[in-house]
């Protein structure tokens, strides 16, 4: 090898050596997950039936339908998101427009379509689904490598888990 080409080769190698060190980074990922991120470092409540008012956010929840461990129901006076509060607003955020609506994991899902090759920014359902029937208990953002970003629970903030911590994987789900 001449002695003109052996440094260049060395600036590539030591170019490789160094970049594939680097860690993780969120801006060269899909908007979704940018996003995601980003609300993820807020510390943003858990809140049932949060973030579904009129516009997707943050909104008190409501006790309607709690049957979580926390008593009394703190939703009522609690400014926060459940979890498909978070992928509502997100989502919302990302496309420029309520995509996802006002709904539950019930009617998100249903607007969606469901792929076998999840991409960081797909949303991981969990429940159970046949062709008759949709009853879904959560959502959550797919990052890759098992896992996701979601509103987990009462008394939780928003953070990242892993997939296989939630019962019930229906699958991955794209708009």
């Amino acid at each position: 090898m001449s002695g003109r080409r052996r440094p260049a080769l060395v600036a590539v190698l030591v170019l490789m050596t160094a970049t594939a060190s680097v860690p993780f980074r969120p801006d060269v990922l899909p908007e979704v997950v940018r996003i995601a991120f980003a609300i993820e470092q807020r510390g943003i409540v858990y809140a049932w039936g949060g973030g579904h008012a009129e516009e997707p956010g943050p909104s008190k929840g409501t006790c309607l339908g709690y049957t979580g461990k926390i008593r009394p129901c703190p939703a009522a006076r609690t400014l926060g998101l459940d979890c498909s509060g978070f992928t509502r607003w997100v989502y919302a955020l990302a496309h420029g427009a309520d995509v996802l609506g006002p709904g539950n994991t019930d009617d998100h899902v249903r607007k969606m379509r469901r792929v076998r090759t999840a991409r960081p920014g797909d949303l991981v359902f969990f429940g159970k689904i046949t062709k008759k029937r949709v009853k879904t208990h959560h959502v959550g953002i797919y990052l890759g490598d098992g896992k996701m970003i979601n509103a987990p629970e009462t008394g939780a903030v928003v953070r990242i888990d892993p997939i296989g911590r939630i019962r019930d994987f229906v699958g991955f789900y794209r708009l």
